[in-house]
């Protein structure tokens, strides 16, 4: 037996034009509903399942587990790990697994080999991010970073070694650097919005999947530089400083309200959950959990440290899973400039 799928009422222009009025504003933290609906006896029945991908976006969907699990104590096992966005859309577009949690779209090689081994999946835009530049907290000199800074630190071949490589009135020393590994979401980001080529970074950096050892790092070397999602650095913000980057208008700092506002670009991004169309039909307690995690989502996404969407977003989103609307709405690509109203156009034209 199946999860009831109930469609939601059609998204009117009003409601879109309203949704872009007020998506600059606090969001709500209201759930959509309580719960999903479920039915216990078959979520009792259903078979365990596996979520992997972004450590980005692990935070969240590790806080809906527990949640929903919580609720349906009689449910199956969930396991929940990251291998980074690229590692888990391998597994994910291999059957491995059933969620991908995702720092960015799904690429157009990686959507040929879902559709080469059969999978089908919905995206689902869960919440949006600040990637965020740091530094040890005892840094006393750097403050802000402009994105031509940043890319002739981190570009392929840098020989930029020292502070004072980067500006002259910061200090001789060594500039030790902390970045995400190459299956990660974040770098894909990084290097496609700073640097201009995707996968193009330096490779003398201590990298690594998961972030907390990157923030690990940072904390350890008092002339480290790292790059992670905006969660990671506001749990460690006592002994971290965020850069203000300057991409052409000035330093902003990494911040919901700079998100909201538009502000914080290219380093703002969108966060996703992918899920296998096959496998929510044949497991009921995956459907509900998908359910669940979208109507619920919003109530976590800022404890956890992220921007939550505005409500109409997790509206749209659990419509196109509920009625299966299966792809992306992205060419493939990251979107740097990408804002909320412009995300929540597309799904809305989805």
């Amino acid at each position: 037996m199946t999860v009831a799928k109930k469609a939601l009422p059609k998204i009117s222009l009003a409601l879109i034009l309203s949704a872009l009025a007020a998506s600059c504003s606090e969001p709500s933290t209201t759930p959509l509903t309580d719960s999903a609906p479920v039915d216990l006896e078959a979520i009792a029945q259903s078979e365990p399942f596996t979520i992997d991908g972004s450590s980005t976006v692990y935070p969240i969907t590790l806080e809906m587990v527990e949640r929903f699990q919580q609720q349906k104590t009689d449910g199956p096992e969930i396991s929940v790990a990251f291998s980074g966005t690229g590692g888990g859309f391998e597994k994910f577009c291999a059957g491995e697994t059933d969620i991908s949690n995702a720092s960015r779209p799904i690429t157009q090689v990686e959507m040929a080999e879902c559709q080469a081994n059969g999978i089908e999946y919905v995206e689902l835009p869960v919440a949006f991010d600040a990637l965020t530049v740091v530094v040890n907290g005892e840094n006393t000199w750097a403050e802000d970073i402009t994105l031509e800074e940043l890319q002739a630190l981190w570009e392929p071949n840098s020989t930029v070694s020292s502070w004072n490589q980067i500006r002259a009135d910061w200090p001789d020393q060594p500039i030790v650097l902390y970045g995400p590994g190459e299956d990660s979401g974040t770098f894909d980001y990084f290097t496609e919005v700073v640097i201009g080529e995707d996968g193009g970074s330096r490779t003398d950096y201590t990298a690594s999947e998961d972030d907390d050892e990157l923030v690990a790092g940072v904390q350890s070397e008092p002339n480290a530089l790292g790059y992670f999602g905006f969660a990671y650095y506001k749990d460690a913000e006592a002994s971290l400083n965020a850069l203000a980057v300057d991409s052409g208008n000035g330093p902003v700092e990494p911040s919901g309200e700079t998100i909201r506002s538009a502000d914080y670009q290219p380093l703002a991004r969108p966060l996703f959950i992918y899920a296998n169309v096959e496998r929510t039909e044949a497991n009921p307690a995956l459907s509900a959990f998908v359910e669940f995690y979208m109507a619920n989502t919003r109530t976590v996404v800022d404890d956890v440290g992220y921007e939550p969407l505005p409500n109409e977003a997790y509206t749209i989103a659990l419509d196109h899973f509920i009625t299966k609307r299966v792809g992306s709405v992205f060419d493939g690509k990251a979107q740097p400039d990408l804002t909320i109203e412009e995300l929540l156009l597309k799904e809305t034209e989805f």
